[in-house]
């Protein structure tokens, strides 16, 4: 299965935010596309065959949420992730941003301040402010290439605020968080009363030799948490926008429901319901050969750089399959360096201050696509660079 990887399936004229999006988003169209957080790779056949089938039915109407659906969820995370929940804790959405949105809003009023840890997934900055909260930054350490949570700092922010937006695994700088930092984290949130939005949409896609650990099953103080999960970036399916929260607190997911109602927010679509099912019940051998595959590629990125480019740095990737990039040693500053990759290297990344002041000097990098793809990206930036020279 893992061969299936490597083949290299065009995507240009689909409508692709990835590809088609290139001339807004770069200003040209002459660059490979590195940068949203999607993969180039063809979803498992069992979630393509679902599809087919209930396409087969012509009718395409207002869809309620099975149960199997549920279960499929259920068993996906005691199976993968030994955490046991109940299908009344399940919430479903359409996605981790909307989620976000509904948790501030649900926990927070207007001029209470929220938790957030940058550099990170730039919708935690605006799920703050564009909701007229205030946003206190906690943000991560990195000392010798790898990156921390100041719990110091953390103690002093918890002190004025409500509400901790995490993001385990993180993106964009790829920890997946050990046990103990997250039962440091839960007892800081215990003391001040958090509660915890925990984004774990990436949580299936953690490197051999290293464990997720949910925050919910730690849980042994009851602090309300929200657990966002989803299929969509663990199969390559985002477009089709459905995912869940998984809520233990009664209160909490009644809280969370009365936003989703008031906002009219509803993810029933027949197509994303039967693909994420389909995902979770027959999807588990192709995710098993995709992490072998992105773990091969990455380790090749990071032999590349050593020896071709040790001006750029790559920092411990242990999840995603979204790598960071430290690229100060190059002496460029965020402008510079953005014309450098996109002008001169062709490549479409992320800029590293998408996700914070914190992220000025660096670059995201997604090697979600064949490992042929990344290798010419790779040789593109080598060129380039000797320019510099």
């Amino acid at each position: 299965m893992s061969d299936s990887f490597g083949h290299d399936l065009s995507r240009k004229g689909t409508d692709s935010l990835k590809y088609d999006g290139r001339q807004n988003i770069f200003g040209t169209d002459d660059v490979i596309p590195l940068w949203v957080a999607d993969m180039d790779f063809a979803t498992p056949p069992a979630v393509t065959q679902a599809l087919v089938e209930r396409a087969r039915h012509p009718i395409y109407g207002y869809t309620l949420y099975p149960d199997s659906l549920y279960d499929a969820t259920v068993d996906w995370l005691q199976r993968r992730h030994n955490w046991s929940i109940q299908h009344d804790w399940i919430v479903m959405c359409p996605g981790v941003v909307s989620s976000l949105n509904a948790a501030v809003m649900a926990f927070t009023a207007s001029g209470d301040s929220v938790i957030i840890q940058p550099p990170v997934y730039f919708p935690f900055f605006t799920a703050v402010t564009q909701t007229g909260r205030k946003l206190i930054q906690n943000p991560l350490h990195l000392e010798k290439g790898r990156y921390t949570i100041d719990f110091d700092h953390l103690e002093q922010c918890a002190k004025q605020a409500h509400l901790l937006l995490l993001c385990s695994p993180h993106n964009p700088v790829g920890r997946v968080w050990h046990e103990s930092e997250l039962k440091r984290l839960l007892q800081i949130a215990e003391q001040y009363d958090l509660i915890i939005f925990s984004d774990e949409i990436h949580a299936d896609l953690v490197y051999p030799g290293n464990k997720h650990h949910t925050l919910a099953a730690f849980n042994a103080s009851h602090t309300p948490i929200i657990t966002a999960i989803a299929p969509s970036k663990t199969f390559n399916i985002p477009g089709l926008n459905l995912s869940a929260l998984v809520i233990p607190d009664e209160k909490v997911r009644a809280a969370i429901k009365k936003i989703f109602d008031t906002l009219h927010i509803s993810a029933s679509n027949p197509f994303s319901i039967v693909a994420f099912e389909a995902a979770y019940r027959k999807g588990e051998a192709w995710l098993e050969a995709l992490l072998i595959y992105l773990r091969d590629t990455r380790d090749y990125v990071a032999a590349f750089l050593n020896d071709h480019l040790p001006k750029i740095k790559l920092i411990g990737t242990e999840g995603t399959y979204l790598l960071w990039l430290d690229c100060r040693a190059l002496n460029m500053n965020d402008r510079q360096l953005q014309h450098f990759f996109i002008h001169q290297a062709k490549i479409g990344m992320s800029p590293g201050t998408l996700f914070g002041n914190e992220g000025s000097g660096f670059m995201r990098l997604n090697i979600g696509a064949p490992r042929q793809t990344i290798m010419t990206a790779l040789e593109n930036i080598k060129q380039a660079s000797k320019e510099l020279d």
